[in-house]
């Protein structure tokens, strides 16, 4: 798709996923003129859940669900699953490959200009404004060139636009995620519901991570993720699908990406560059969720940038990372410390499936994921939970 390009935008909005996508259609509603450059030509590998805040915060219609999920079941390395139901609610499930594209049009229909390209670097005019230089997917034309008043780097975990405009910035660790797209079975299966989502913390599956069987519809996401070198996620998932007899069942397709696991220190340059979703190292440790954060930083990354060019003050770009770490700062670095302690070893990670059986714990994991806010006012409860893990890490606590 290419659309009429100007010669300057306001805004280059460099990825098309939820981040981006999120970002080029707030600022074209609030009458900025934007160009969102894709080259739509991958799908990131993800189980696809967008809690309930997300679909109110969003407005992700109904259409755009593909399965709604009411449980999780937490599959321990003896094989023994915990069951957690989600009381009055579900968690919306969504395909990637029509879920991204979806997004992007939204932007589109906002006003944005969607360019079917890819980055290829950044430079500066004479007056010092940022120059884009960028290919067109599929085109044996020259390489083109707009201005940007600002540009949102929105292009991945990799991000060029990182690398280009941010290169002192340290990058943050990745676990390599891989998953295979599948035909759901077309009859009853113990290791199958399309109500539930399967989490699989068994070394076997991944030495640091977990794996996933999530419900999609008409067919399903099973993968694993491990920042762990050399070990084989393509050869994990052949195994676990020979485990679960899925073997037999057709694949759709197979992707693989990095995912980071850490927010940067740092996301903008100080001038006309900031970075957004997975560029800005915004996924869930320990869940490695990212949709959600990756729009709420989409959405960030549009206020901080029209702020600055309202105020001609770039300072304000630095409000993006400053407003998501008040916000969800907390959160992440709970679920740092619950990857670091609990996914170590399957000795462990047993003990953390045992844990996930107390429905205090069920509660307030439900409570703090659908609505992506810690639990206030039930401090006793945190306490006594807190000193059920210790027990449990320590080897004291009962079967």
């Amino acid at each position: 798709m290419l659309d009429q390009i100007r010669p300057e935008y306001d805004v280059v909005v460099v990825g098309g996923g939820p981040s981006g996508a999120t970002a080029a259609k707030e600022l074209a509603e609030a009458g900025h003129s934007v160009l969102l450059l894709d080259p739509q030509a991958r799908i990131k590998p993800c189980g696809g859940a967008v809690p309930p805040c997300c679909i109110r915060e969003f407005d992700i219609p109904e259409d755009m669900l593909v399965a709604k999920v009411r449980s999780a079941r937490m599959i321990a390395p003896s094989a023994i699953g915990v069951d957690m139901p989600i009381e009055d609610g579900f968690v919306g499930m969504v395909d990637r490959a029509t879920f991204d594209e979806w997004l992007r049009e939204r932007a589109r229909m906002a006003g944005a200009t969607r360019v079917r390209g890819s980055f290829e670097s950044v430079s500066r005019d004479a007056d010092g404004t940022a120059l884009i230089e960028y290919s067109l997917k599929g085109s044996q034309a020259p390489n083109r060139i707009v201005r940007a008043r600002m540009v949102i780097g929105a292009d991945g975990a990799n991000s060029r636009v990182a690398a280009a405009a941010l290169p002192d910035v340290k990058r943050v660790p990745f676990v390599f995620a891989y998953h295979e797209i599948v035909k759901a079975p077309a009859v009853a299966s113990p290791h199958y519901d399309h109500e539930r989502c399967d989490v699989i913390y068994q070394g076997k599956v991944s030495p640091d991570f977990y794996g996933w069987i999530f419900p999609h519809g008409e067919t399903f996401s099973i993968g694993t993720g491990s920042a762990q070198k050399g070990f084989s996620l393509r050869g994990s998932i052949a195994e676990l699908r020979r485990a679960t007899g899925f073997d037999e069942l057709e694949t759709i397709r197979k992707e693989g990406a990095p995912i980071p696991m850490k927010p940067l220190k740092r996301w903008d340059n100080g001038r006309d560059v900031l970075l957004a979703g997975d560029a800005a190292g915004v996924v869930a440790p320990a869940s490695g969720e990212g949709i959600y954060y990756a729009m709420l930083g989409g959405r960030l990354a549009a206020k901080a940038v029209a702020k600055a060019l309202e105020t001609g003050d770039a300072r304000a770009l630095s409000e993006a990372r400053r407003a998501f770490m008040a916000a969800h700062g907390r959160i992440f670095w709970i679920l740092g410390l619950l990857q670091y302690f609990w996914y170590r070893n399957d000795k462990r990670r047993e003990q953390f499936v045992k844990i996930c059986r107390d429905p205090d714990v069920q509660k307030l994991t439900w409570d703090s994921y659908m609505n992506k806010a810690l639990v206030r006012g039930r401090f006793m409860t945190h306490m006594r939970i807190l000193m059920n893990d210790i027990r449990h890490l320590m080897g004291f606590a009962r079967a």
